[in-house]
């Protein structure tokens, strides 16, 4: 099996209102986050590649677009800003465009990381 992954960037806030009122991310707060994607096939197309990492523009172009430097609640919904729930939206987003597309992985900070695996 070959697998190939990719980050992206970008910063954002969000506000956790399921938490209680006490808890610290019950606050509105942001992160710089870094979304992975994770793609795998058991061949190789004519380049050589699983995918060509050219390919996955659209997903920078949507994260720059839609999410960067924006408050998630608004764009996402209360239901989707958690890093675990961010995970499954990216792999949804992303396997809808690209089959070979395995794994998504959100990391809030850099010793947090949430991941969607089917």
């Amino acid at each position: 099996m070959y697998r190939i992954a990719k980050e992206f960037h970008f910063s954002a806030s969000h506000q956790l209102k399921q938490v209680p009122a006490e808890h610290q991310c019950a606050r509105l707060h942001g992160h710089n986050y870094v979304v992975t994607v994770e793609l795998a096939s058991d061949v190789l197309d004519a380049q050589g590649f699983v995918r060509d990492y050219l390919d996955l523009a659209p997903l920078k172009r949507y994260i720059d677009d839609a999410l960067d430097h924006r408050h998630l609640n608004d764009v996402l919904g209360d239901d989707c800003v958690t890093a675990e729930q961010m995970a499954r939206h990216f792999y949804d987003w992303c396997h809808a465009r690209w089959p070979e597309t395995v794994a998504v992985r959100v990391s809030e900070t850099p010793k947090t990381w949430a991941e969607y695996r089917p």
